[in-house]
């Protein structure tokens, strides 16, 4: 195969799940303990025969749009109406245009819609990032190809793939997340876990035998410091030789504040080891003003990367002019702009790609999220959702055993239920490689609950 595969969409449905999390998640100034996840099921036309693609997302509140006055609630429909406005645009189209082409069309349209019904820009991709996903499984089914296979031939029709080197992962690195509400060790209040699997990070460390860690901060310079400071000193006397990376979830307000921030960080003696093995500080500044005011002389040891400022196709461009060194890949962003990035990076090695996560939930969401990285050339990936969550949560019970079964490698039994499988804190990716786009599972569909 030399050429794109070209289709004609006939059908797009939408559905959601409630996820209840089994430990509360707390990034900034949130918390979640309970959201829904979205699903696509797309129907295409392919040289006169029918295939479908899926795919699925959380749609996590407070990270689209963190205005506070927005409830949980708010924050779901948002991403709700960008879902209905990529449908739309999607279906809107009669014509057989390749996975890309529909993305720069009806993607784009979407896009614009909703920022006219008052989206914000991050929220407004939601929808057609996940039509995106879909829209390219469909294309890899019908080619009878894998995702890394698909795009070296081209299937997709996107620009950069020719022009990346791309890996055909068999492992990575698990990055395992430290949220502000997470509990450290096994004599913390509360710390004993109800359902089998590990309630602190220190139980994590020795379940999962984990080495790279996600440490969320609150831009509270006392608290961070503290907070830091107790984590540090658990991997030493656990003796982990850990990688750490730290998340600023925009919580500071400008670079003045920033550099304040990380100079005290410096000069805290507890923190000199954790800084030295410190990778990258992930969206420091609120995205209103992130790409307005330049870092680059704050001092700032180690390379600081965009996340949720990603929300228009030149942001990585903008970044690296005001002292950024790299973005993250989030499929919630968009499959294409990871892609794009990579090309843009690939062209410097002093830049880097880092994979982030959305709590990706065990099934489609994590599989294709994962391999999108993975097949980038990212080597340690932020996965959450096996932590905050009890395996497949509420799916039936039917649906978590058709892809543990599909996927064996990547998912074992936990307390009779199948879970992700992190072994030497890595995740194998070996079956992942099937026709389509990462799966060789499908939700059921009955299941699950129309977005009206």
């Amino acid at each position: 195969m030399s050429t794109a595969v070209t289709l004609r969409i006939r059908e797009v449905q939408l559905f959601q799940r409630h996820v209840t999390l089994r430990l509360p998640f707390r990034f900034g100034a949130a918390t979640v303990t309970q959201c829904p996840q979205a699903f696509v099921q797309v129907r295409a036309e392919v040289q006169g025969r029918l295939v479908e693609g899926a795919s699925a997302e959380l749609m996590v509140p407070k990270w689209f749009d963190k205005t506070p006055a927005f409830t949980h609630e708010q924050n779901f429909e948002q991403l709700r109406e960008s879902l209905r406005n990529a449908r739309d645009a999607l279906l809107a189209s009669q014509d057989t245009l390749s996975p890309h082409t529909h993305s720069q069309t009806a993607g784009d349209a979407a896009i614009a819609v909703s920022l006219a019904r008052g989206l914000p820009r991050l929220a407004a991709q939601f929808g057609p990032a996940l039509l995106d996903k879909a829209v390219a499984d469909a294309a890899l089914r019908a080619a009878g190809v894998s995702w890394v296979d698909g795009l070296r031939a081209g299937a997709l029709g996107d620009p950069w793939s020719a022009r990346l080197e791309l890996v055909r992962p068999t492992h990575v690195v698990l990055r395992h997340t430290v949220g502000l509400a997470d509990r450290l060790t096994e004599s913390d209040p509360g710390a004993d876990p109800q359902d089998g699997l590990p309630a602190t990070l220190e139980a994590a460390i020795r379940r999962h035998g984990l080495h790279h860690f996600k440490l969320k901060l609150s831009g509270q310079i006392e608290a961070d410091v503290e907070r830091l400071s107790h984590i540090a000193g658990l991997l030493q006397r656990l003796g982990v030789d850990y990688r750490a990376t730290l998340d600023g979830n925009e919580t500071f307000a400008d670079a003045a504040s920033l550099g304040r921030f990380w100079q005290v960080l410096l000069a805290t003696p507890a923190l000199a080891e954790l800084l030295r093995r410190t990778l990258l500080l992930e969206q420091p500044l609120a995205r209103a003003v992130a790409l307005r005011e330049s870092i680059a002389s704050l001092g700032i040891g180690v390379p600081v990367i965009l996340d949720e400022s990603d929300d228009h196709p030149t942001a990585l461009e903008e970044g690296l002019a005001l002292g950024y060194r790299g973005i993250s890949s989030k499929a919630c962003k968009g499959i294409y702009r990871s892609l794009r990035n990579a090309h843009r990076i690939a062209q410097d090695p002093r830049l880097l790609l880092s994979g982030e996560d959305l709590t990706c939930q065990a099934g489609l969401a994590v599989q294709q999220d994962t391999l999108l990285a993975a097949s980038l050339g990212v080597r340690h990936i932020e996965r959450n959702g096996h932590h905050y969550v009890d395996g497949f949560g509420t799916a039936p019970v039917e649906e978590a055993q058709a892809f543990a079964e599909a996927h064996p490698s990547l998912y074992e039994s936990t307390s009779g239920r199948p879970h992700l499988a992190v072994r030497h804190g890595q995740l194998d990716l070996i079956s992942l490689h099937v026709a389509g786009f990462a799966s060789a599972a499908t939700p059921h569909w009955r299941s699950l609950q129309p977005i009206q």
